[in-house]
């Protein structure tokens, strides 16, 4: 039995992995009724929310309009596309539990098959949160590096002005200097030996 369509039939309510009772007797090929009557006869090994739960009016209208959405078909008992009455849903171990109310070698069969689509399923979200986290962990990084480089960009901005404004106030300082008028000097001494003029 292949897992992948197994696993299709898996769904996520109420924060838990559950299968539901009409896709199980599909798979154990007995009928709806028979399942829920087998499991009604020894309701004792599944009590409580671990192992199965009876969905409410409103969770199953959301389930089977999320199934119209991913144009998916329920098969049932020939009563049209979706049992009337809210289904059973059953958790993994839920499951397991069917195997002792269900004897029949291709319940047995069907329900190692539904165990591994479980631990299948469970192995690849642990990977994808694995991988998920290691993604998440490299943007955070590359954020944080793309800050970095901003702030060091506007530190070298920061930088290239002040070097600017020294550079200008340099040039400032030599054309003032140039233009700078030039003092009368105090008439000198003529040096060397002079004549006086005969009168």
């Amino acid at each position: 039995m292949e897992l992948q369509p197994i696993q299709n039939k898996i769904y996520e309510i109420r924060g838990q992995r559950v299968m539901l009772d009409f896709d199980l007797a599909q798979i154990y090929q007995v009928e709806t009724r028979a399942l829920k009557q087998a499991v009604r006869r020894n309701i004792e090994r599944f009590e409580g929310e671990d192992f199965m739960f009876e969905l409410s009016e409103d969770e199953y209208a959301e389930l089977k309009s999320r199934l119209r959405s991913q144009i998916v078909m329920l098969e049932t008992d020939g009563r049209g596309k979706y049992p009337k009455y809210p289904p059973f849903a059953f958790t993994e171990i839920g499951v397991a539990m069917l195997s002792s109310v269900l004897r029949s070698n291709t319940a047995i069969h069907a329900n190692r098959a539904i165990m591994r689509a479980f631990v299948a399923m469970r192995n690849y979200i642990a990977t994808t949160t694995t991988v998920t986290a290691e993604i998440e962990a490299i943007r955070a990084k590359l954020a944080l590096l793309e800050r970095n480089d901003e702030d060091n960009m506007e530190a070298i901005n920061d930088l290239s002005e002040d070097m600017r404004k020294e550079i200008d106030n340099i040039y400032l300082a030599i054309a003032a200097l140039s233009v700078k008028p030039q003092q009368a000097e105090p008439p000198r001494k003529p040096i060397g030996f002079n004549i006086e003029p005969q009168k």
